[in-house]
């Protein structure tokens, strides 16, 4: 097996110099074969408030910049144990909302060709729904884990079926998400009514609220998780909002009552094991942001997910 090509030694080249490719990494172009891509996808025409997240990718490769090779709280190296690239942004039309869904699934599926993972920063939470799609084209429907304040299962706003609320309930009628292993995790804050819940129940999706978190604990939240989800292909979505705004200020939908940063980073980290296929970070908004603190925060959030991809990478290669 090739050694794989790590990012920028920042002992050497000061962390502020040089291209901002996520952790320092490398370049798609610059390695012969990625296991696992980060991509961005600068897009946010899909927003039903403050708009700002088609800067989220290039914020958080920007606050990525401060991380380090080894993932101690995982035990792992994943820039040495897999080949990880950086693949820049898709380019989509920011016009043409159904043109972008469809460009972002052809290059979705084009990423990961060849067994590649992909963990896609955005962009607002419509590019969920591409992602979806191309991960079901993979491996058929898929279990979901939804981090979010929100349940983004709503039906339309001002007419329109394809905007950052509506994506997991897009999915749910396309067919491609697993019924049976459905959660959301971190909701909190006013609906528009009953009914929300009620749509939501019969889509097939549970729900871990902010305050489940806080009252019952990481430990017993992942054990249920865990168990709802089995040994089934698992996509992770993640809209920073579902943290607390002292935690995640800049984004476009921000929520009182948050779960932290600690929580969320400490959620991810007990689902080692488990078959991931691919993750998304939304909804980062640079222009509500302060002192880098949300870009910080999602660009954790990505290290930690290409880590488990890494662990789940290195496991089969000796399984």
């Amino acid at each position: 097996m090739t050694q794989p090509i790590g990012p920028v030694d920042s002992s050497k080249t000061p962390r502020y110099a040089g291209p901002a490719g996520f952790a320092r990494l490398p370049r798609l172009d610059q390695v012969e074969h990625a296991d696992i891509v980060v991509a961005g996808v600068p897009f946010d025409s899909g927003v039903s408030y403050r708009s700002g997240a088609r800067f989220g990718p290039t914020h958080i490769r920007e606050a990525s910049r401060l991380l380090r090779p080894y993932n101690p709280a995982l035990d792992v190296s994943p820039f040495e144990v897999a080949q990880v690239a950086d693949a820049g942004d898709i380019a989509v039309n920011p016009f043409n909302i159904g043109e972008a869904i469809d460009s972002i699934q052809a290059a979705a599926l084009e990423l990961t060709e060849n067994g590649t993972r992909l963990v896609t920063l955005g962009g607002d939470h419509t590019i969920a729904l591409p992602l979806l799609r191309a991960a079901a084209e993979r491996h058929g429907p898929v279990a979901l884990l939804h981090f979010d304040a929100h349940l983004d299962t709503w039906d339309t706003y001002f007419g329109a079926e394809y905007t950052h609320g509506t994506p997991f309930r897009r999915a749910f009628e396309e067919g491609i998400i697993d019924t049976e292993a459905l959660s959301h995790v971190g909701t909190r804050g006013p609906l528009y009514g009953k009914k929300d819940l009620e749509d939501d129940r019969r889509f097939g999706f549970g729900i871990v609220t902010s305050a489940d978190v806080y009252r019952q604990g990481v430990d017993e939240v992942v054990a249920k998780l865990r168990d709802r989800i089995g040994d089934r292909p698992l996509y992770i979505s993640i809209d920073v909002d579902v943290m607390d705004p002292a935690h995640a200020p800049g984004t476009g939908t921000p929520e009182a009552g948050g779960i932290t940063s600690r929580e969320l980073l400490e959620i991810l980290r007990g689902f080692v094991g488990l078959n991931l296929i691919g993750a998304d970070v939304v909804e980062v908004s640079p222009p509500y942001d302060h002192a880098e603190i949300t870009g910080v925060a999602a660009s954790h959030l990505g290290y930690d997910l290409v880590s488990l991809l890494a662990l789940r990478h290195e496991a089969s290669a000796h399984g």
